[in-house]
């Protein structure tokens, strides 16, 4: 059998402290917290009073979240460009290769003028992982340039239709109408 809640009975007090409280621009959950009571409660009371509570202060929260978390994944994008850009550069850079075994497993060592070919491999997989993860977080915008691009090459095909037109409608100067 399961435990059974002690239930408060909502009075004209809680009823007269939710529309003093709604009036004062509090919100539902504001309401709550301050009365001590759960928000489908609150709701219940509001619904019966007539008020009715605006989401704009949770559409002005959620936009902000929203800018934070854009901020942070622009942030965390461009340390993983990093992460891409400083393992490329370590494929070029010397670097020490080791191994260890023989009968006695021993270990050597041996610098070397740039990481063996399975190293740069796995360098160049990094790279592209930490690359790949960055445009996933912040896309490119395809659109950069676009419109400009299409509005110089629709005056362009303007002008040069224009200049055709001239060109094409001069008479010569024998008037037989043959261009030179």
């Amino acid at each position: 059998m399961g435990i059974k809640k002690s239930v408060r009975p909502v009075t004209e007090e809680d009823e007269q402290q939710v529309r003093d409280l709604h009036a004062q621009g509090l919100g539902r959950n504001a309401i709550a917290r301050q009365l001590v009571r759960s928000g489908r409660t609150i709701s219940i009371i509001a619904d019966r009073l007539g008020l009715e509570f605006t989401t704009e202060g949770t559409e002005k929260a959620t936009r902000h979240r929203m800018a934070q978390l854009a901020e942070k994944r622009a942030i965390l994008a461009e340390a993983l460009t990093d992460d891409a850009l400083r393992l490329t550069e370590q494929m070029w850079e010397p670097a020490v290769v080791f191994n260890i075994g023989g009968k006695d497993n021993e270990y050597t060592e041996e610098p070397v003028p740039e990481p063996p070919p399975a190293d740069k491999r796995a360098l160049m997989a990094a790279a592209t992982a930490a690359a790949a993860q960055s445009l996933r977080l912040v896309p490119p915008r395809d659109d950069q340039g676009v419109a400009e691009a299409v509005s110089l090459l629709g005056n362009l095909a303007a002008g040069l239709t224009t200049v055709h037109q001239a060109l094409t409608e001069q008479p010569d100067d024998e008037g037989d109408g043959d261009a030179q």
